[in-house]
This record gives structure tokens, C-alpha cells and sequence, in this order.
């Protein structure tokens, strides 16, 4: 599983992408045979009026191909924010994943 991390208008501490990524495969370690690639996005929220806020964007591609899932948590502080963001996304892959597996309405025997 590739996972590659881009900011935009700040800087990350020396141990943020690790947490970061950290925090990721702890929310989809399960399925990462199944991941081909992860693209991180962490932004600076903060606005001419003093607001404050950070954003992080998962977009997670699987190697069995279909649209990339994709996920976003925002909070102050940069960390909830990923963190929020990979538990979405660990909740998105396991259903796109069931889904792949259960039978449709149609095809059920009653």
C-alpha cells in the first residue's frame, strides 16, 4: 500500500506524517492487501477573521479498481482531524468491501 502525504499552506511537524500515517493504518491495516494507493491531503482552514481549523482528505484507491473511496475530517487541531478522517474511511472501505461480497436483492432466494 502506497500512501503519500501533500499539505497545503502549512507545515507539518517532524513526527506529523508518521502520526499521520500511523493513524491510517490502524483504520484500514485490515484491508491493506486490498489498497493499492492512499493520498493524504492536510490543509490549513485558517481564515482573514482569526478563524483557525485544519482539514485532512483521504482519497484511497483499491487494487480490484471501482471509484476511489474517499473521506475528510476537520478540527482545530491537525491530528483529530486525520484521525477522524481515517476512521471514516476505515468505515467506508469495510462496506465497499461487504458490499462486493453480499448478494444483491435480486439475485436472494425467499
Amino acid at each position: 500500500m502506497k500512501i503519500e502525504i501533500r499539505t497545503r499552506g502549512l507545515e507539518l511537524g517532524p513526527d506529523d506524517g508518521e502520526r499521520t500515517r500511523r493513524r491510517l493504518r490502524l483504520a484500514i491495516g485490515r484491508f491493506a492487501e486490498q489498497v493499492k494507493r492512499v493520498s493524504i491531503t492536510l490543509e490549513d482552514l485558517s481564515d482573514s477573521q482569526g478563524e483557525s481549523g485544519q482539514r485532512c482528505r483521504i482519497r484511497l484507491s483499491l487494487r480490484a479498481g471501482g471509484e476511489p473511496i474517499l473521506a475528510e475530517g476537520a478540527d482545530r487541531d491537525l491530528l483529530t482531524a486525520a484521525e477522524g478522517a481515517a476512521k471514516r474511511l476505515g468505515r467506508s472501505v469495510a462496506l465497499r468491501l461487504q458490499d462486493g461480497r453480499r448478494p444483491t436483492r435480486s439475485s436472494q432466494i425467499f
